[in-house]
C-alpha cells in the first residue's frame, strides 16, 4: 500500500470518528434535554410544626411521632400572692403523627377548661426553589371540646348539650424561607364558636395571624407571632375584655429535643382561646411565660430504613424540620447519588426520616436553602 493511500485512509477514518463524536454529542444533548427538570424543594422553613402557640406549614415525616409538652404560667404581674406567676399555670400534653410526607394527625389535652382536642395537617403546596411554588401552604384543623362541669341554669327546661362544648378552627398557613435564616408565615384563621351571645358576636372569629423565625446560630432561633381579630373584637369571656395575642419566643435544639421560651399575653393553650378569647394585654404587663418541649420517635420506619446505632441516629434531625446540619448531609447524599446511585440508596435512610427531604430520593436540596 503507497503512502498517498495510507494518508486518505486515515485521513477518512479521522473524519467519520469525529462526525461520529459529534453525533454521540447531540444524541446526549438531546437525551439530557428530554428528562425532566430536577425539582429542589426549600426545607425547613421552620424547626417545629409550632411556631409559638400557632402552628407552622411543617409536617411530621411519615412514621414520626411528636411527643409535645407545652407550659404557661400565670400572670408575672399577679405579685407574690401567687408567686408571680408560678402558682397559676396550665400545661398540655400532645401527640403529633406523620402518616405520610403531607398528612399530619394529632391529640391533646390541657388543663385549661379540662379541654381535649384533635387535630389534622394537610401540606398543600411545598416552596421550590426557582422555578415553581413561592411559597409553601399548609391547612389547618382543630376540634376541641372542654369537659367542666355543666353550669346550673336559671331555666331548668334547658338542657346544657354536648355541642356547647365544642369549639372548631380552620387555618391556611401560608409560609415562604427568604433565606437560610429568615422564614414568615401568614396565618388567615376562622374560629366557630357553638355557644355565643348570638346578640352581641358572630359564632364565626375571624383573624390574621403573622409570625416569622430568625436564626442567629445553626441550632438557636428568635421567633416572633401576632394575631389580629377582623370581627369579634369587643367580645367578653366572664364579663373580662378581650384583646389580640402577640408573643415573642427563643428556640434551641438540643439533640433530638426542641426547646422553646417564651413570653406572651395569652396562657391559654387551644386556638379558640389564644386567638379570640384572651384576656389579658401587654400595656398592662399581664404576661406569661411558658416554655414548650418537643421529642419524636421513629415509630414506623419506612421502607429501606436502617437502625444504626439506636437512638443515636435522631440526634441533630427532628420531627418536622431537621437542622442545618441534616440539610448539610441531605446535599452531600444527593451529589454522591450522581455518580453511586446503588450506594446511595443504602445509605438514604442511617438518619432518622424525620423530613420531607429524607424521603425526597428524585428530588434535589438546594445547598443555599
Amino acid at each position: 500500500m503507497t503512502k498517498s493511500k495510507i494518508k486518505g485512509l486515515l485521513l477518512a477514518c479521522m473524519v467519520t470518528a469525529g462526525f461520529s463524536a459529534t453525533a454521540q454529542d447531540d444524541l446526549l444533548n438531546e437525551l439530557n434535554s428530554s428528562l425532566p427538570p430536577v425539582k429542589e424543594y426549600a426545607f425547613a422553613t421552620f424547626k417545629s410544626t409550632r411556631l409559638i402557640d400557632g402552628s407552622t406549614v411543617e409536617c411530621l415525616g411519615p412514621g414520626v411521632l411528636d411527643f409535645r409538652i407545652t407550659h404557661r404560667f400565670g400572670a408575672v404581674s399577679s405579685g407574690a400572692e401567687n408567686f408571680w406567676g408560678i402558682d397559676n399555670a396550665y400545661t398540655k400534653i400532645a401527640f403529633d403523627y406523620g402518616v405520610n410526607r403531607w398528612l399530619m394527625l394529632g391529640i391533646g389535652h390541657s388543663a385549661f377548661n379540662k379541654e381535649y382536642d384533635g387535630s389534622v395537617k394537610i401540606k398543600l403546596l411545598r416552596q421550590q426553589i426557582g422555578a415553581g411554588s413561592p411559597v409553601t401552604v399548609t391547612y389547618f384543623g382543630n376540634t376541641s371540646m372542654e369537659t367542666l362541669p355543666a353550669p346550673t341554669l336559671a331555666d331548668s327546661s334547658y338542657k346544657w348539650l354536648a355541642s356547647n362544648r365544642m369549639f372548631f378552627t380552620n387555618q391556611i398557613i401560608i409560609g415562604r424561607k427568604f433565606s437560610k435564616t429568615f422564614s414568615v408565615q401568614i396565618m388567615p384563621s376562622m374560629v366557630h364558636y357553638n355557644l355565643i351571645d348570638s346578640a352581641k358576636y358572630k359564632n364565626n372569629t375571624y383573624a390574621i395571624g403573622i409570625g416569622f423565625r430568625k436564626m442567629f446560630s445553626r441550632s438557636s432561633a428568635i421567633t416572633a407571632e401576632y394575631f389580629y381579630r377582623l370581627n369579634n373584637s369587643s367580645m367578653t369571656v366572664s364579663g373580662q375584655p378581650t384583646y389580640n395575642t402577640f408573643s415573642i419566643g427563643y428556640e434551641v435544639e438540643t439533640g433530638g429535643h426542641v426547646f422553646q421560651l417564651m413570653l406572651s399575653n395569652a396562657q391559654a393553650l387551644n386556638e379558640r382561646t389564644f386567638i379570640g378569647q384572651t384576656t389579658d394585654q401587654w400595656a398592662k404587663h399581664q404576661l406569661h411565660i411558658g416554655f414548650n418541649i418537643s421529642r419524636v420517635f421513629t415509630v414506623v420506619k419506612p421502607k429501606g430504613y436502617e437502625e444504626k446505632g439506636g437512638d443515636k441516629d435522631n440526634k441533630g434531625s427532628w420531627g418536622s424540620a431537621g437542622g442545618d446540619k441534616d440539610k448539610d448531609a441531605n446535599v452531600t447524599e444527593n451529589k454522591k447519588s450522581v455518580k453511586e446511585p446503588k450506594k446511595a440508596e443504602k445509605k438514604e435512610f442511617k438518619k432518622s426520616p424525620k423530613t420531607d427531604k429524607d424521603f425526597n430520593v428524585n428530588e434535589k436540596a438546594s445547598s443555599n436553602w
